[in-house]
């Protein structure tokens, strides 16, 4: 009955933000436009050279209405942060509330919870995960229900997972994300994959394939993996948008968005380009804000699509801006504060 009910939530939500579908209440702008010119297929596998990224954006972006409550607008968990790696979950639970959501949360291991909660006091930060040597044998199967335990208690309230950013490579860590991972599929939640989750979900396909609520977001190397590990060959950039189609497809038609000087996304049915300028600089963190502001929408349209092409937009039009005050000198933080500007 809870999975029931987050999931008419999350319906409600979508449909609220495309204002699109036949629904209407007093708090849908009546003014704001539907969609046009943006191609998806329903069929036989299609190609556009350039999604209307611009359009997309102002459809799917929730109008600012005082009667909503909060967590109306988003409620999103990042599943990552360790020892190593803390500014990668704060990159992209921070860059959510960043575009509008209401709430942000990070599940991360109790030596990242005092580092990412001095970065911001809007982020809930739950220390509740645990690395291979902080953990006896004896006692793993004990923790990894604790850590289940733990996000069960949530998972019927989140909009959004985002899973990878700061992570790490830790056995039993990675072993209980994979199990975070199943039970948001049983959950239907969302789930965008980035970083070290890439990794694991390259090693364990299972975990993703045929769920069409997952979004991938490889760059360049990760990406390399994943096609070396699925379609047993080389990346080859001639024929970029059919192998990603392939690729996309052959996963079970997950959402991948493939991250370049043009971001090229695909969900088995058809592929999208977004090439708007963003910035020369390639700071570390950027691909954690990208992951930090998916945004899924709902109806005859594939919505992971749609939260791709908005969230590539909005990562690009923010480094446009943060480079254009700063030049070389541009960094992540600087990107983060110029998301939603004009």
């Amino acid at each position: 009955m809870l999975a029931s009910s987050a999931v008419l939530r999350r319906q409600q939500l979508v449909i609220r933000c495309l204002g699109v579908g036949g629904y209407s209440d007093h708090n849908i702008n009546t003014n704001q436009k539907p969609m046009q010119g943006v191609r998806f297929s329903s069929g036989a596998a299609s190609f556009s050279l350039e999604a209307d990224a611009e359009n997309v954006l102002r459809a799917i972006t929730p109008t600012l209405d005082p009667n909503r409550h909060k967590g109306q607008a988003g409620n999103i968990a990042v599943i990552g942060g360790c020892r190593e790696y803390t500014g990668a979950p704060y990159f992209a639970a921070i860059s959510a509330l960043k575009i509008g959501a209401d709430l942000s949360h990070v599940f991360c291991t109790r030596d990242a919870a005092s580092v990412i909660k001095s970065y911001s006091p809007e982020l809930i930060v739950h220390p509740i995960l645990e690395e291979s040597y902080s953990v006896r044998d004896e006692d793993k199967s004990f923790i990894l229900e604790n850590v289940l335990g733990e996000v069960d208690k949530w998972m019927e309230r989140f909009d959004c997972l985002v899973i990878g950013p700061g992570l790490g490579r830790d056995p039993f860590l990675l072993d209980c994300v994979s199990k975070i991972i199943k039970h948001a599929r049983q959950s239907n939640v969302p789930i965008v994959i980035d970083g070290d989750g890439l990794f694991l979900i390259t090693n364990w396909l299972d975990l993703v394939s045929g769920y069409h609520l997952a979004v991938l977001t490889p760059n360049v190397n990760e990406y390399k993996r994943l096609v070396q590990k699925v379609l047993s060959c080389e990346v080859n950039d001639e024929d970029a948008r059919e192998q990603l189609l392939s690729l996309a497809k052959r996963i079970g038609g997950v959402t991948i968005l493939r991250k370049g000087k043009a971001d090229l996304i695909s969900d088995g049915e058809t592929v999208e380009s977004v090439s708007i300028y963003g910035s020369p600089r390639r700071c570390g963190g950027q691909g954690d804000i990208l992951s930090g502001r998916q945004v899924f929408v709902s109806d005859s349209r594939n919505p992971t699509m749609l939260g791709c092409i908005a969230g590539s937009t909005l990562m690009r039009k923010a480094a446009s801006l943060a480079f254009e005050n700063k030049k070389r000198s541009t960094l992540t933080t600087d990107i983060i504060e110029c998301l939603g500007r004009r």
